[in-house]
């Protein structure tokens, strides 16, 4: 592959490797904790509760009142009753108990009053929880347990018999924040266990004629939960308290789902969540997210990690190529459309029940954005270094920033056709003066006539083009368009003039000698741009018009200006001038080629 395939293919060789570096970054799950805040943030938003999910606290109020925990189980039992103690037989449809019953207690009577008012009814589900020996393990969108089960704590056998129960393990993630739930536990002897809160939901179906929707549960047990209220949602002030006070009419749980549990500061039964990171909630109210979440029957689920690193591998390096070399506002335009579209298809599909990893592409379209603007700055400082180490020395400096604004493409071999103003200047009597004087002399006198050749050209806005000897180029109108090119281009050879007459009289009194400068002025098309090799070029113009302003050049004597027609006539009434007509021949012109010698300039 030669040289130029390389530099042509080089920018999809580094956007491939970006795409690489940020599909590796992101499969290894180094942005597991910072992806799950910003998601929990867009999706978690909360939405309208069951009001047939009542929640009752094992509140401060009821620990005031009754006591610390724990407490006999007597208290528990007079709950229970009271909420099925309806005379017209409107009871709860379900009462999840979520707190321990395990072993029987140093009072049998307390069991007993407890396990009679759990199973009277039927209604009753209990907790249990197993003991793992490692933490859960966390693969990406998988989860697993690293090994069995090496606990079980369930009701002891009385309670077990007469009420159903389902387990209450809290699987935080990663991060330590409960964004899953784990529907069932294979229990060695017992078999599989599902939830607490599925169990719940279950005999609310059973009880009420609803047909249950499917578990959501993944291979390995896991599902996401779309939380439906932050910590307090689900509780009214209903306190245990109020139930032994017998203060609230029993009918008000008629076929409802009314949780227990733990509702105090300290009973170490609060979790922060995937809703509300910072304000932990407490495990019944956790057990009622779960149970919202089975009524709804909205469960999304991930979609396969290798197909989001796909997209992901696609957006960086389109990108990376989409930024080459782009303006800044380009830039943001398409980095804004891009994060919004991504974050607006997130949301529609979390909607249709598909979860995405929503920090990806928006972190990593920031960071190729940030580099592609980094990049593209040093890029263009180096490359207005280079047209000004080019350019710099040659001309007007309010032409250079124009032609700054071109970038490299000012520095391309090639050239385009277009209408210039070429003036030439040369010193009369040079090579008769650097025979009579040393060279130190010489060097200084010519270098004294090319500095103010110099300043005039540049004082009019022109381009100095090139030094041969004591011969000096300047074009009009390139490389950037101007306004009244032949104007300028006479004014600073009306400047030379006038300019050389002063110069002249300085070293005619330090060293006896002058000279003066012969000058010509054409208008008309050349050929402009860079001529040479991509390591050595010089920018210039080629063709009739450049001749023809070098011929008139020749042929002006010491202190005159001679121009063409052209120039003449775009001069119109600003300049006085004297047609020399035919009389001198121009080297390659055919006859009545009609040169002037401009006198006078009427300046601005």
């Amino acid at each position: 592959m030669d040289r130029i395939s390389i530099r042509k293919a080089l920018p999809i060789f580094v956007s491939l490797a970006v795409a690489l570096a940020a599909c590796m970054i992101a499969g290894v799950g180094v942005l597991y904790v910072p992806d799950g805040v910003v998601s929990d943030a867009l999706y978690q938003r909360g939405g309208i509760v069951h009001t047939d999910i009542v929640v009752v606290g094992m509140d401060q109020r009821a620990l005031d009142e009754i006591g610390p925990l724990p407490w006999s189980r007597h208290i528990m039992a007079e709950a229970v009753e009271y909420l099925n103690s309806d005379p017209e037989g409107r009871i709860p449809a379900a009462i999840g108990v979520d707190t321990l019953y395990v072993g029987e207690s140093s009072d049998p009577e307390a069991d007993a009053h407890l396990v009679n008012a759990t199973g009277t009814q039927g209604n009753v589900v209990v907790a249990a929880v197993a003991t793992y020996d490692r933490e859960l393990v966390i693969e990406g969108d998988d989860f697993y347990m690293s090994d069995d089960i090496v606990g079980w704590d369930e009701p002891f056998e009385a309670l077990y018999d007469v009420t159903r129960i389902g387990h209450i393990n809290a699987m935080e993630d990663e991060d330590a924040i409960l964004r899953h739930a784990l529907l069932y536990e294979e229990v060695p002897g017992r078999g599989r266990v599902y939830s607490f809160a599925r169990v719940v939901y279950e005999m609310y179906c059973e009880r009420t004629g609803i047909t249950p929707n499917e578990n959501p549960a993944t291979e390995d047990g896991f599902y996401y939960i779309p939380y439906a209220a932050r910590a307090g949602g689900y509780y009214d002030n209903i306190s245990v308290s109020d139930l032994i006070d017998q203060t609230i009419d029993p009918a008000f749980f008629a076929d409802k789902i009314v949780l227990i549990g733990p509702y105090a500061v300290g009973m170490q039964d609060s979790y922060p969540t995937a809703i509300d990171h910072a304000a932990p909630m407490y495990g019944v109210e956790f057990q009622a997210n779960q149970i919202d979440a089975f009524m709804n029957g909205f469960f999304p689920h991930s979609v396969p990690a290798v197909l989001q690193l796909a997209v992901l591998f696609i957006a960086v390096f389109v990108s990376c190529l989409f930024y080459r070399n782009r303006k800044v506002r380009w830039s943001v335009v398409y980095t804004i459309a891009l994060i919004g579209g991504w974050l607006l298809l997130c949301l529609i599909m979390y909607r249709a029940g598909f979860i995405l990893h929503v920090l990806w592409i928006p972190l990593f379209i920031l960071c190729v954005f940030v580099g592609s603007v980094a990049l593209n700055y040093v890029r263009a400082q180096m490359e207005k270094r280079k047209v000004t180490n080019t350019f710099g020395h040659y001309m007007d400096p309010a032409i250079m920033k124009q032609l700054l604004e071109r970038g490299s493409s000012a520095l391309k071999l090639g050239g385009e056709l277009k209408e210039v103003a070429a003036l030439f200047v040369d010193v009369r009597g040079f090579t008769t003066m650097s025979e009579a004087l040393d060279p130190e002399t010489v060097i200084e006198i010519i270098n004294r006539y090319l500095t103010l050749t110099t300043e005039c050209i540049m004082k009019n806005h022109g381009t100095l083009d090139k030094f041969v000897g004591d011969c000096t180029m300047a074009l009009w109108n390139a490389p950037v368009e101007q306004e009244d090119p032949v104007y300028l281009a006479c004014c600073a050879a009306m400047d030379m003039v006038e300019g050389s007459a002063a110069l002249g009289k300085e070293l005619q009194e330090r060293f006896g000698r002058t000279v003066d400068f012969g000058i010509g002025v054409h208008w008309g098309p050349a050929v402009i741009g860079n001529v040479g090799a991509p390591k050595r070029m010089d920018y210039t113009a080629i063709g009739d018009t450049i001749n023809t302003a070098a011929r008139l050049e020749a042929n002006a004597p010491g202190g005159q200006v001679l121009i063409s027609r052209a120039v003449a006539d775009i001069l119109g009434d600003r300049a006085v001038c004297t047609s020399l007509g035919d009389s001198i021949r121009l080297k390659g012109k055919a006859e009545g080629f009609e040169i002037l010698r401009l006198e006078k300039l009427i300046r601005d």
